[in-house]
């Protein structure tokens, strides 16, 4: 092979995989689309689209801006979800009469109604984990997360 490259044999070689935080979160992420896929396509929703009803479903309505933040989105991202779950019937969008630049997302009755279909999803997920262990869990990776959003201070 051209061009191949020697990889040190070191176990501390910074650019093994297994060294890199950023390939179990990458794994990870996409094992609970495979995972969550199945339980969500009866309800009409993608992960992304549930994550935005889940962030609805806490408190409607919500301006494009507040869920990009909440869920960690831009709104070139945001925007094209909104709209298919519009079409969908599940949200309704609408200028924000006291700023037009505003676009303000709500729940429609279907969109409400679609939460008591959805209170299996977590149970399914958790597929007989402990809810201890799954709080644990999802602390560290909130931890995680926070660290991540930190500005860098190098800039």
């Amino acid at each position: 092979m051209t061009g191949a490259v020697a990889a040190p044999e070191a176990a501390d070689d910074p650019l093994l995989l297994d060294r890199q935080l950023c390939f179990p979160l990458y794994a990870a992420t996409n094992l609970l689309n495979r995972l969550y896929g199945p339980v969500l396509r009866p309800l009409g929703l993608t992960y992304p689209q549930y994550l935005v009803m889940l962030v609805l479903w806490e408190q409607a309505p919500q301006t494009v801006g507040a869920l990009g933040a909440r869920l960690h989105l831009d709104s070139g991202t945001l925007t094209p979800l909104l709209k298919r779950m519009e079409a969908a019937g599940f949200v309704s969008r609408a200028r924000d009469p006291e700023d037009e630049r505003r676009v303000v997302i709500d729940l429609t009755p279907r969109g409400r109604a679609l939460r008591a279909d959805a209170l299996h999803v977590p149970h399914t997920i958790a597929r007989g984990r402990t809810p201890e262990g799954i709080d644990a869990l999802r602390d560290q990776v909130r931890t995680l997360v926070a660290m991540l959003a930190e500005p860098d201070p190098r800039t």
